[in-house]
């Protein structure tokens, strides 16, 4: 009883963190509590330029922290591996790259093993073509390596971190108001609407009133908020009566259900339940279960290091020398950094050569340049 009390104060919290980002602090120190962690973090990188920027992070040295961003980076075998993970689910480190390369690596020996890093998980809460951002718990020598209850526990909580986040990214906001939070979110560039579970409209602003008006993304039939499309109208109606049971009961309902427009143009759709903590002063007051949110999507590409796998059919292992070769030059250093021989170094060259056709390692730089180039541009 006492975990699921944990977990339904938790969701709660990750709720309220969407509309007030000063949240997030104390909502990851709940995370590691409930997932037995020693520190958590949001962040996002660039998969191609390898730079960072952090959001949020709980129980990590501030130092260190800094570092990850100035330096090593630059060096995390996540990536460019990381990208080919689908979003929200729970991988480790471990995944890309055995435990036993990871160790040699200038990333764990300098570092990880400082700070007596000795395992994690993660999840994928968006990519892009160039990009992702993730949620990130880190466990260290005195908390044991991950085991299966600890992933269980993170794959609980990491639809509504995604789905908080995403709505956070949405209202773009530095804090709403729950209590008054149709008047904060009229002005809104995104349709919003108020619904009770039955997906009854109580309150929409100006962009969802438009965008029921128009008919071809959403209609309001009945004055009851639906999809044109029967399967997006079924998530919706299904998420809507999911909320009125609190947050926990959404799950993964509504987090984010695609729309399609008439004219071909794809919407996406997120759900944010007002039963339970801060917001459920908002759900009072308006009589509403639910907040939707609706926003056009971003054009879905796939990555550079996706394309440039598929293209010439790159092990994982050869991918990672790939990109250590562009970011820190040649075979030596390259052995330095991810922890191998040079002899293996130049083996996975040598494979590289024969793959790509290329004969120098000059050619294989321009070779990621052109396809990052083209990425960056269309971004």
């Amino acid at each position: 009883m006492s975990d699921l009390e944990d977990l339904s104060a938790l969701v709660g919290n990750i709720y309220d963190a969407s509309l007030d980002p000063g949240l997030w602090p104390s909502v990851l120190e709940q995370a590691c509590r409930f997932v037995r962690c020693s520190s958590a973090n949001l962040f996002a990188q660039d998969s191609i330029r390898k730079s960072a920027n952090r959001y949020f992070t709980w129980g990590d040295n501030p130092g260190f922290t800094q570092l990850y961003i100035d330096k090593y980076a630059k060096l995390n075998p996540m990536f460019p591996g990381v990208i080919f993970f689908n979003v929200e689910e729970i991988h480790q480190i471990i995944e890309i790259i055995p435990r036993h390369e990871l160790c040699r690596t200038r990333f764990a020996l300098e570092w990880m093993g400082p700070q007596q890093i000795i395992d994690d998980m993660f999840c994928l809460l968006e990519k892009s073509a160039i990009s992702c951002s993730l949620f990130q718990v880190i466990r260290r020598r005195q908390d044991g390596v991950v085991d299966d209850e600890a992933r269980h526990r993170m794959g609980l909580i990491a639809p509504h971190v995604r789905r908080a986040m995403l709505i956070g990214r949405v209202i773009d906001l530095q804090k709403v108001e729950a209590a008054a939070l149709a008047d904060s979110l009229d002005t809104l560039a995104a349709a919003m609407y108020l619904v009770d579970a039955s997906g009854r409209i109580i309150h929409a602003n100006a962009s969802g009133h438009l965008m029921v008006a128009d008919g071809s993304v959403l209609h309001a039939l009945g004055g009851r908020l639906g999809a044109a499309d029967s399967h997006a109208n079924r998530a919706l109606l299904e998420s809507f009566a999911a909320a009125e049971a609190g947050d926990a009961a959404v799950g993964r309902k509504g987090l984010a259900v695609p729309l399609k427009a008439r004219t071909g143009e794809r919407y996406v759709a997120h759900v944010l339940p007002l039963t339970s903590g801060a917001r459920r002063k908002a759900g009072v007051s308006y009589s509403a279960v639910a907040t939707i949110f609706v926003h056009k999507t971003d054009l879905d590409l796939p990555s550079p290091p996706e394309v440039i796998v598929q293209e010439y059919k790159l092990t994982p292992s050869e991918l990672r020398v790939l990109f250590a070769i562009v970011e820190v030059g040649g075979v030596p250093e390259v052995a330095d950094v991810l922890g191998i021989s040079e002899t293996t170094a130049r083996t996975h060259l040598k494979h590289l050569f024969d793959k790509t056709g290329a004969s120098r390692q000059a050619d294989l730089v321009k070779l990621v340049a052109g396809y990052s180039n083209a990425f960056v541009a269309r971004a």
